[in-house]
């Protein structure tokens, strides 16, 4: 038998399949998701869903098939009882009892870590940020798109494809916070449909929070770390506005204003309100 024929042999065993799919979903969920574009680190909790769900898969793929199930079980049958693997029987067994006794003492044990901060919901915004290399002013900013009026149902609908390409695994579908990813994230993802977020704030705060991110929260933002992406890094600042319109269209809520004050006095936010 020559090599290529016996890899290949030894490749097509069920078993191997089987850990082979699992070790390859694995790396693929943890090292190469994050790093492909517009992607974020995945929560623990929704890699242990893709794992089970694979494993979940394998063992249909496995058991489907009367030959398949048989050739599958032979190598975990001959671990079990078969005299010759004396030792190996008894490195798994000594692996799995100090894996369980690892995650044992991870629950139980003790922390050492600093006391938390008070949290501030809604920080208080930067006078001014940078984006992308260009100053932006945000004391006194209205979205400027509503000034285009003939152009805002385009700016909506492409204010509504920037949500649902980049914001909807977290926020969700109704844009409650309630994602397929949010059971993951703490804090969760923010409820756009409660009165008190985007209804609280001007979109100039809101644009600053979505284009800096988690990252660019204020130490009295912190210490929950928000997991949202810098946002600036993969959309533009028209993208970006637009995005904001859908959120306040979407959920009837109006902005906070700026109360226009005499010049050299500064800007001061009023209040909003739902329709």
């Amino acid at each position: 038998m020559n090599l290529p024929s016996a890899i290949r042999r030894y490749a097509e065993h069920p078993f191997r399949q089987a850990v082979g799919i699992l070790v390859l979903a694995y790396i693929v969920v943890v090292w190469v998701v994050p790093v492909l574009p517009g992607s974020a680190i995945v929560p623990k909790s929704v890699v242990l869903q893709y794992m089970v769900t694979v494993l979940v898969g394998v063992l249909i793929y496995v058991s489907d098939n009367e030959e398949r199930w048989h050739r599958f079980k032979e190598p975990i049958q001959a671990v079990l009882v078969e005299p010759r693997l004396k030792l190996v029987r008894a490195a798994v067994l000594a692996g799995v009892t100090a894996l369980v006794g690892l995650v044992a003492y991870g629950q139980v044990t003790t922390s050492v870590a600093a006391p938390p901060n008070l949290r501030s919901i809604h920080p208080a915004p930067p006078a001014e940020i940078t984006f992308r290399g260009k100053a932006i002013t945000l004391t006194g900013l209205e979205n400027p798109l509503r000034q285009h009026t003939d152009s805002l149902a385009a700016y909506l609908a492409e204010g509504k494809r920037v949500y649902y390409q980049n914001c909807l695994p977290c926020h969700g579908d109704h844009l409650d916070g309630q994602g397929h990813f949010a059971p993951g994230f703490n804090p969760l993802p923010a409820n756009f449909q409660d009165n008190g977020t985007i209804a609280q704030l001007t979109e100039s705060f809101v644009f600053w929070r979505v284009a800096k991110g988690g990252p660019g929260l204020p130490r009295e933002g912190t210490p929950w770390n928000s997991a949202m992406p810098v946002w600036e890094d993969f959309l533009t600042e028209r993208e970006i506005w637009s995005v904001i319109l859908f959120l306040y269209e979407q959920t009837g809520w109006k902005p906070r204003t700026w109360e226009k004050t005499e010049p050299g006095g500064g800007s001061r936010e009023t209040g909003g309100g739902h329709d």
